[in-house]
């Protein structure tokens, strides 16, 4: 486990009066409230040791007075004077999630010089305090926060708020030594809380691990997973409380709206907590599938689609507009003369108009040019067999080429040209 938390409850000097409010016991006699340094932390004057350092300096004052005692209570601000100027009022409480990444120290300063989170965050945050801590190589979820006392509630055992966390070990868990830590273990003399713990992926040498705890006891998931035999190389924390990971990378600070923090966290802010949108990183209530809407099927435009289009319901309107075209844009049909079938094959030959290009048809076309009016009358049109289509008779007056003699082996027309009479 990685969160380092002292076991102890806090005392009640501790815990923040309600307003309006007088504190009892020895330190009640200075003024009521809550203890200066815990204000002045607040305030952002500096932790609560750097406060007591500056009391012992005589650095502080208080209604012109110089302070000699920590054990001070003040009901407010106003009253205080540090180097003599003034101290600003305390801000509203706040708090960013922030994804520390492997190799950094989870204090403000180090001594040894490594690499801490007051590096990696921006200059404009004002002072915070972090709730739990994380090892020098684990990485994931650290919240951070302006007060102090709602990080010391967070951090209680009591307050049981879940810490998620993902990690890898080197070998293959026995799921049965898994189930065994629900229960709790004691482990060196320390006994350990509940642990639920599943199998989330098994790889050939290593698996992954969700493991899910109510307490912060320092290196915790280190020294269970070393009690059933696993080395943790990789571990990351997801969640703590109603706020996660999500996606977010290493070194990112992410602010959460003071609306969404007190709905979240209405246990600490009592009847004063807003019901607020959950804001990024809270965790969100299951969704319901059955309000999810449906996407139309897109059509489809592949080969198969064309192919069953062309055999699929005809669209008889855009036909109809079709054939309406092309019946405005088709010549007049002539019309058809009326057919008067023979009755023999006599009556047949004897009916038939001379063909053209006779001298009976000369002769006549001589006098119509004369005239300029046809004399002609309209020939009777020789009867058709089978799916054959009769020609339709010249119109009169019109100039027809001869057609040329019969090739021999051919059959004669049957109506001869009629001979021209002598004399």
């Amino acid at each position: 486990m990685t969160d380092k938390t002292p076991q102890t409850p806090p005392s009640s000097a501790d815990r923040p009066a309600a307003p309006g409010s007088e504190a009892t016991g020895p330190e009640a006699t200075a003024g009521g409230g809550e203890r200066i340094a815990k204000a002045l932390a607040r305030a952002g004057i500096g932790s609560r040791r750097d406060v007591e350092r500056l009391i012992e300096a005589g650095r502080v004052r208080v209604d012109g007075e110089v302070l000699k005692t920590p054990a001070f209570l003040i009901d407010r601000l106003d009253r205080v004077r540090v180097d003599n100027k003034p101290v600003a009022p305390a801000e509203p409480t706040r708090m960013w999630r922030f994804y520390k990444p492997r190799g950094v120290v989870t204090t403000a300063r180090d001594p040894e010089g490594r690499p801490t989170i007051a590096d990696r965050l921006p200059a404009s945050m004002p002072r915070v305090v972090c709730v739990g801590r994380l090892d020098l190589n684990t990485e994931g979820l650290l919240l951070l926060t302006n007060d102090g006392a709602l990080a010391r509630w967070m951090e209680l055992p009591a307050t049981g708020l879940p810490r998620r966390y993902r990690v890898r070990v080197f070998g293959q868990p026995d799921p049965a030594a898994l189930a065994g830590l629900a229960q709790g273990v004691t482990v060196d003399g320390v006994t350990y809380g509940p642990v639920k713990v599943a199998v989330v992926r098994r790889q050939t040498s290593n698996a992954w691990l969700d493991v899910t705890l109510h307490e912060g006891k320092n290196r915790e998931i280190r020294k269970l997973m070393a009690h059933l035999g696993l080395d943790v190389n990789r571990l990351i924390r997801l969640g703590y409380g109603p706020f996660t990971l999500g996606q977010m990378k290493p070194g990112q600070v992410d602010a959460v709206p003071v609306k969404a923090l007190r709905a979240a966290l209405g246990g600490y802010f009592g009847d004063e907590a807003a019901t607020g949108d959950a804001a990024p990183g809270l965790v969100a209530p299951a969704p319901d599938p059955s309000k999810w809407a449906r996407a139309k099927a897109k059509p489809k435009t592949g080969p198969k689609a064309k192919a069953k289009a062309k055999t699929g319901k005809r669209d008889h309107r855009q036909e109809d507009r079709a054939d309406s075209t092309r019946a405005k844009s088709r010549p007049p049909a002539r019309p058809r003369a009326a057919e008067t079938p023979p009755s023999d094959a006599g009556e047949r030959r004897r009916a038939a108009p001379p063909r053209a290009g006779t001298q009976a048809n000369k002769a006549e076309g001589r006098q119509t040019g004369k005239t300029g009016r046809a004399t002609l009358s309209a020939p009777t049109p020789r009867p058709h067999a089978g799916n054959k289509r009769p020609k339709s008779p010249a119109p009169s007056g019109s100039r027809t080429r001869p057609k040329p003699a019969s090739k021999p082996g051919r059959r004669s027309s049957p109506n001869p040209a009629p001979k021209r009479p002598r004399g």
